[in-house]
């Protein structure tokens, strides 16, 4: 019954903790860029190792808070349940809190990925290229490939929880169509990916940190409690979901006004020295 259900959701194969699953095998990626640093017995390769870990751990909190909040709202960790649960074009993207939480999930990914403006692993102003400083040829370009992958695997990830996996036009007469439709989903995330690379300058290394710390991960848990409120507002008509925005919209509008203004407290101005 498995494997029929399966063929008729256009789906490999099912996985009952498929969130958690995802979330295992890219924490490995961590591991291997510290032995990718370390292995090359060079300081500006094993420091980009160190940088490439604290920056993953970082926007790993996040992303996984964001990702919590899909998981809490539909009640299962089951990929395809999550999908069936924004059929007829309820996706969560839509919502205040799914909003919200995929704009998180995004930025978070971008740094997990070492996409810019969170490219500070491969900063070649401070760290030459990063953990594969001494990498070349086949080598280089196997680190390169796997950022790739990376980029395309999270993308589903987001497609999955965000915007209805392969739901669209056409999928009812012809269920085929879901695997056109889940992969132009995921493009259109490559192509906003490669986009901002091309766009955004790089941060520097404490104000990625901050980023991380400060801002996205109070933000995440708030949304959390905004999703809960939610929840148990019924929404069978149309005054309690303008009430749901609002509120969501507010507070969360406030908390990044204020997180910014905590944000900015202390900076100070840049000071130049000069030799005399």
């Amino acid at each position: 019954s498995g494997l029929m259900s399966a063929k008729s959701s256009v789906q490999a194969f099912l996985l009952d903790a498929a969130v958690i699953f995802f979330f295992a095998i890219t924490g490995l990626n961590t591991l291997a860029a510290f032995m990718a640093g370390w292995a090359s017995r060079n300081k500006y390769s094993l420091l980009g190792g160190m940088r490439a870990i604290a920056q993953m751990v970082s926007y790993e909190i996040p992303l996984v808070l964001s990702a919590v909040i899909v998981v809490m709202w539909v009640g299962s960790l089951n990929a395809k349940v999550i999908v069936d649960a924004q059929s007829g074009g309820n996706w969560y993207v839509f919502t205040p809190w799914g909003l919200a939480a995929f704009i998180v999930f995004f930025i978070a990914a971008l740094a997990e990925t070492n996409r810019s403006p969170f490219d500070l692993p491969e900063a070649e102003s401070e760290l030459i290229a990063g953990y594969f400083t001494e990498y070349s040829g086949f080598k280089f370009a196997l680190f390169f490939l796997g950022e790739y992958i990376s980029m395309f695997a999270i993308s589903g990830l987001a497609v999955v929880l965000f915007l209805g996996g392969g739901a669209g036009p056409g999928v009812t007469a012809c269920p085929w169509i879901a695997v056109v439709w889940f992969l132009a989903k995921i493009f259109a995330l490559i192509l906003v990916m490669i986009w901002l690379r091309g766009t955004l300058p790089r941060l520097r290394v404490d104000q990625l940190m901050a980023f991380a710390w400060k801002f996205l991960l109070p933000l995440s848990i708030l949304n959390i409690l905004v999703a809960g409120f939610a929840h148990f507002i019924p929404q069978d008509s149309l005054f309690p979901k303008v009430v749901v925005w609002l509120v969501s919209f507010g507070v969360l509008y406030a908390a990044a006004w204020g997180l910014n203004k905590l944000n900015r407290a202390d900076v100070k101005p840049r000071e130049y020295k000069y030799a005399e």
